[in-house]
């Protein structure tokens, strides 16, 4: 790190730029904290069982045109409402179980287009930065975002340089941003803007140690190509203000998912892809990995029979599963899953969701128990919309903090909550 960039560390943390974020903590429970404030950092590894409480902040940007600010205020809310439920370990037994995460949103950015006749209001704010040319979708030129030329429309006066704003890389090399969010709007005539969960992650091997100079995409989108690499892990959602809390958990989801699908994490790639049936191939011989792989066009689908056991149907041929026990299911398919964002199964299936790796059954094992989506509707209030109630509960059997998991050897797994910082 060179001089500037040390003393804009400090001078963001210590001056007039800090006002924009909450004061930093000394508990070294809480991230971040006066030791620790960036993603990425030796400290958060060595301190991993210490950390209880992860407090990221977000930056929050607006180009729906349609939306106001009070609104994409009032969605975040919920959003980070919804998020921080979700990291509660078994909230859905234990009313007492502690939250892990609660996002703090730093700023707040209006990038709408102003004196927009009404006829044209329904449309993305020319702000929002496009590719040059521009694919109908997936758009978002998101190297933009971290550029000197963007730096003023972010606001972030730099303390050093009068007249000067903060670069997006320089926002996350202060600690002063860690992840970025983006409201814009998702229809026929706008197509994609951008992904739902742009991350690219620094990588870490099978031990939770970081791998020097290996980073890569750990969201569903931020490839290489995507956005640049700052030198640590940053994270940007796209969320459709015209959806709820819900599809912003689901977006969420897909991110989780998808540091199995990249091995960003060795440590929980294994165990994240049990979870969440991303090894149907090895565990049931089937010719697919998981039920994303059905395409209900052609007639793909699960169905499940009272005796327990499972048919699978892809392209045209049937594949028998008997005993069928799910495990904890994932974004699109919960256990008991028909077909992609069944929410309405009302059959019972046997699974081992809420006792994964618990080894609290009979032999050892993990406690098999009925489950049905109907379980989930007490979160109904929180993510309505999308498979964002399902999503909530799905992440509260996740390893968490004060889990009671183990791994293949017996140890105690470790808080998965926390990865989402490395």
């Amino acid at each position: 790190m060179d001089t500037r960039r040390v003393f804009l560390t400090i001078a963001c943390l210590s001056a007039a730029a800090a006002a924009e974020a909450p004061n930093l903590t000394e508990d070294l429970g809480v991230w971040p904290n006066k030791v620790c404030f960036r993603k990425s950092e030796p400290w958060i590894v060595a301190n991993h069982d210490r950390i209880r409480r992860i407090e990221p902040r977000v930056l929050v940007l607006n180009f729906a045109n349609d939306v106001d600010m009070d609104e994409i205020r009032a969605l975040t809310e919920k959003f980070i409402k919804a998020q921080s439920e979700s990291t509660r370990w078994h909230g859905f037994e234990d009313p007492k179980a502690p939250a892990c995460v609660q996002y703090q949103a730093v700023k707040y950015v209006d990038l709408r287009d102003a004196g927009l006749p009404p006829e044209k209001r329904r449309t993305n704010s020319s702000l929002l930065p496009r590719l040059n040319p521009a694919p109908r979708d997936f758009w978002c030129d998101y190297h933009a975002f971290f550029s000197d030329a963007y730096a003023p429309r972010l606001g972030f006066p730099d303390p050093a340089q009068a007249g000067r704003f903060l670069n997006l890389r320089e926002l996350i090399e202060a600690g002063l941003v860690h992840e970025l969010w983006f409201y814009a709007i998702h229809d026929d005539a706008t197509g994609w803007p951008g992904f739902e969960a742009a991350e690219l992650k620094q990588y870490y091997d099978e031990r939770g140690q970081m791998r020097p100079g290996v980073y890569g995409p750990a969201g569903n989108g931020g490839t290489k190509g995507t956005m640049p690499w700052t030198g640590r892990s940053f994270t940007v959602y796209f969320f459709n203000p015209h959806r709820g809390a819900g599809c912003q958990m689901e977006n969420y989801g897909h991110l989780l998912e998808n540091y199995a699908h990249h091995n960003a994490i060795g440590a929980l790639t294994k165990y994240l892809r049990e979870f969440a049936g991303f090894d149907l191939d090895t565990r049931y011989g089937l010719p697919i990995r998981s039920f994303y792989a059905l395409d209900g066009r052609r007639g793909d689908k699960v169905s499940y029979s009272d005796d327990g056991a499972a048919l699978v149907k892809f392209r045209g041929k049937e594949y028998p599963i008997a005993p069928y026990i799910a495990f904890g299911g994932n974004v699109h398919f919960p256990p008991g899953g028909r077909h992609h964002y069944d929410l309405d199964n009302p059959a019972a299936v046997q699974s081992v969701i809420t006792a994964w790796r618990q080894r609290n059954g009979p032999d050892g094992k993990d406690r098999v128990e009925s489950f049905s989506i109907e379980r989930t509707r007490r979160y109904e209030d929180f993510a309505p919309d999308c498979m964002g109630r399902w999503v909530l509960f799905w992440c509260q059997c996740l390893p968490g903090l004060d889990n009671r998991c183990v791994d293949d050897e017996g140890a105690p797994m470790k808080n998965w909550w926390v990865y989402l910082i490395y």
